[in-house]
């Protein structure tokens, strides 16, 4: 038997092996070189992007704590004048605003958003395609041209300024985020969940409502509470639409105060405690955008850990 195996032919595949081993042994040197390098470089860009990050946050913290305060959250703003140049009042209206013209947009967005991005997951047409060039680029549209259509089909229309076109702004700017983070999410429900509830008897339509769209509500959740958060921030929309209002305001046909309108506002004021207070506005608005993109990641950590 032994005689046997010695005349054998040697085996291919683990000659091959033991070239590859003796190849990589030889070049094991240059290859940890080259790691360690780009891990070095990759540990640098890293801290690189913290200094600007870092700086931002310090100067809020620094410049903006002095000017939060109870009143400052909860009370209307008031004009400095020449004899009381240091009259700020507070946000309270700003805060107001921005909660309901964001909540708003986001009960018009995200249904239509969802529904797109079940679309383009399920459709393979000529027409799919087309919407989701269309997302693609709407994505990458500069915000300031949402508010001139807001302006152009809401403000000239009604001939005021109000919250509606805010509204109807950041709706627009969160269909094609959702859209595509939807999108992204039901395209990662394995395809073994739906052929199982198919194959059961239920109906496709059936399956997406009790199968695929739970499945997706991680990714989903996340994409509307990112969107949610950047809508928040954006001043560029809001800029042109939503008008000024000094006044506690829940009517959004009317004329709306927000946070983002109210740091630009403040920044540019002629007043030093305005633009003082623009640093206490700017640190609340990060805050409340802080808090829906944690808020966002928390929920989906969650709703995957009870799926498991």
């Amino acid at each position: 038997m032994t005689d046997l195996l010695d005349r054998l032919p040697p085996d291919p595949i683990l000659e091959r092996r033991a070239v590859i081993q003796q190849r990589a042994a030889q070049t094991i040197g240059r290859r940890t070189l080259i790691s360690k390098v780009f891990i070095s470089l990759m540990v640098l860009a890293f801290l690189l992007a913290l200094v600007p990050l870092g700086s931002l946050i310090f100067a809020l913290l620094q410049k903006g704590l002095s000017s939060i305060s109870w009143p400052f959250l909860h009370t209307l703003p008031t004009q400095p004048s020449l004899i009381d140049q240091n009259a700020i009042g507070g946000i309270g209206n700003a805060i107001e605003g921005t909660v309901i013209i964001d909540a708003l947009a986001g009960l018009i967005a995200i249904p239509i958003a969802v529904l797109l991005g079940l679309y383009l997951c399920e459709a393979t047409s000529r027409a799919a395609n087309f919407l989701r060039a269309i997302i693609e680029i709407m994505t990458g549209l500069p915000s300031i041209l949402l508010g001139v259509f807001a302006y152009e089909y809401v403000v000239v229309r009604m001939k005021t300024f109000s919250g509606l076109a805010g509204i109807v702004a950041l709706a627009v700017l969160m269909v094609p985020l959702i859209a595509k983070a939807s999108e992204l999410a039901f395209r990662g429900v394995p395809n073994t969940l739906r052929e199982a509830g198919l194959a059961l008897g239920a109906r496709s339509s059936r399956v997406t409502r009790g199968v695929i769209i739970p499945a997706a509500l991680p990714g989903m959740i996340t994409g509307i509470l990112l969107s949610l958060a950047r809508a928040m921030g954006e001043t560029a929309p809001l800029l042109l639409v939503i008008g000024a209002s000094g006044d506690w305001t829940w009517n959004p046909l009317k004329q709306m105060s927000a946070l983002p309108l109210l740091t630009y506002n403040y920044s540019g004021s002629q007043y030093p405690s305005q633009r003082a207070a623009a640093w206490g506005v700017a640190l609340t608005l990060v805050v409340m955008v802080m808090i829906l993109s944690l808020g966002s990641r928390f929920v989906a950590a969650r709703l995957r850990k009870e799926r498991r």
